[in-house]
């Protein structure tokens, strides 16, 4: 069964792909010999793929994967987005979905990643270790650790994992021991031709600002397979470098001069006002967060968003303790302040104020949650104080 292949394979040794701005270049003649019958195969097949591969000079590959990774810093989400455009050029997922798929596997364990792969009726499900709280993707759990998977999206996130048994692989490559974060801390450096000025429009008093953002549209595509992660790893996705120079430093000195209070004020009123309304399953028809990025190139957000939204801009211009507030239908962040500013929340002795990004009813000030929600029972998600960082 893995003798047979219907991927029709270039004359040309190497590829060369774009990776966010960067060109790579990787040899490609060496896996050309390998055959995967994408109308017949089973878990044999997949045994017989790992060993072939695995005879193959893959080390100079994965070297220099593992190489890019170091030099632009990449967390693991940004590694794997390199080994999937990867496998595309080496089998593209058009021509042969299970032979794209056990390349994005194999390159993954061969980095270091404990990665496994689980099978049934026909599909094959490519999972990974992580210890992060991963809330919309399936996950099992072997020998105390969990696995995640990687690939639920390539069947529109729409398997029935009542009626379907997946069995795992029996494959264990012993360089496969690390854990997947999906925590992301730094955006990759884009070029500046990837940019594009958009303006940002918001009136606070009697004053209207634009602000001339720099935004990438390839950020959607980063993101558009990324799981919905807890509130501390969803709250702390930070800017890329040239839309946070564009913006970060035009919010600073327009707040300049006014006290930490209004300051915040005009930062909630901005996330609140500046950008459209739109739920999740209006435009995803499923549980989407959108990463402060993401919001600001789309120009619309629900209440996830601006709350992230909102928290990244007040860690980056006032760095002050905050807690994220979770009712049934509802997020939103609470400040701590140097002065009164309302009626305070406690939570664990501290004083917090309820600070609303997203529109309501009621233009509710600094200090004041809606009415709908003041007997609403809560939970706090995420407590942020700058002196534990």
């Amino acid at each position: 069964m893995l003798l047979v292949s219907s991927v029709q394979v270039s004359a040309d040794p190497t590829r060369s792909f774009d990776f966010y701005g960067d060109s790579l270049k990787i040899q490609t003649d060496y896996w050309q010999s390998i055959r995967f019958d994408k109308q017949n195969w089973n878990a044999d097949s997949v045994i017989g793929f790992y060993k072939a591969a695995s005879m193959k000079p893959y080390q100079a590959l994965v070297n220099r994967l593992l190489y890019y990774r170091q030099k632009n810093k990449l967390d693991d989400w940004f590694y794997y987005q390199l080994v999937r455009k990867t496998a595309q050029e080496i089998c593209a997922k058009q021509e042969n979905f299970e032979l794209y798929t056990l390349y994005k596997w194999f390159l993954m364990c061969k980095s270091g990643f404990d990665a496994r792969l689980a099978i049934s009726e026909h599909k094959l499900l490519f999972y990974v270790r992580s210890d992060d709280n991963i809330y919309d993707i399936p996950f099992f759990r072997k020998n105390g650790r969990q696995y995640v998977c990687l690939n639920y999206h390539d069947y529109g996130s729409q398997l029935d994992f009542d009626h379907l048994s997946f069995f795992e692989v029996p494959i264990e490559d012993p360089e496969a021991v690390k854990n997947f974060s999906y925590r992301v801390t730094r955006m990759p450096d884009f070029t500046n031709e990837q940019y594009q000025e958009q303006d940002i429009r918001f009136a606070y008093g009697k004053r209207n600002y634009t602000f001339k953002v720099m935004v990438n549209p390839d950020v959607q595509n980063i993101f558009v397979n990324y799981p919905v992660v807890d509130y501390e790893a969803y709250f702390n996705i930070p800017l890329s470098k040239k839309t946070y120079n564009s913006l970060i430093p035009e919010l600073k000195e327009a707040v300049k001069g006014m006290s930490q209070k209004k300051g915040v004020d005009y930062l909630m009123r901005f996330s609140r006002n500046a950008f459209a309304y739109k739920n999740d399953q209006e435009q995803f028809g499923r549980e989407k967060r959108l990463a402060p990025e993401q919001m600001l190139q789309k120009g619309v957000g629900d209440c996830d968003d601006r709350a992230a939204f909102f928290f990244s801009l007040v860690k980056e211009i006032y760095n002050l303790p905050m807690i994220v507030l979770l009712y049934p239908k509802h997020v939103t962040i609470a400040v701590q302040f140097q002065q009164q500013a309302g009626k305070p929340i406690i939570y664990k002795d501290k004083k917090y104020y309820v600070c609303e990004p997203t529109p309501q009813i009621e233009d509710l000030p600094i200090g004041r949650i809606a009415h709908n929600l003041k007997h609403t029972p809560y939970e706090v998600a995420y407590d942020y104080n700058p002196d534990k960082r």
